[in-house]
């Protein structure tokens, strides 16, 4: 199973590595990343590998929207099924 992270929010440091910290720490490999700087702002999506991960596919998404809360910017996750029927044309 795969996930679409995105994250945005006004660019500091310390964010790409805060969330690669916390994937590392629940055993999510990250297949894919891209990143885009704005002016100020952040915009990356990374493709990861879900299948390994022990907690629940709604605890790690409400983790990440707090981890995001507590760095300053928007983290959100997709079931890469349900993203892919969100853009299909």
């Amino acid at each position: 199973m795969k996930g679409i992270i995105t994250v945005l929010g006004k660019d500091h440091v310390g964010i790409i590595g805060t969330v690669c910290i916390y994937l590392s720490r629940n055993e999510i490999n990250i297949l894919d990343i891209s990143q885009t700087i704005v002016g100020d702002y952040l915009n990356m999506m990374m493709i990861v590998d879900l299948s390994t991960v022990k907690k629940e596919f709604t605890v790690i998404v409400d983790e990440l929207a707090d981890l995001g809360n507590e760095i300053g910017v928007v983290i959100k996750m997709q079931h890469e099924d349900i993203f892919n029927s969100m853009h299909r044309v």
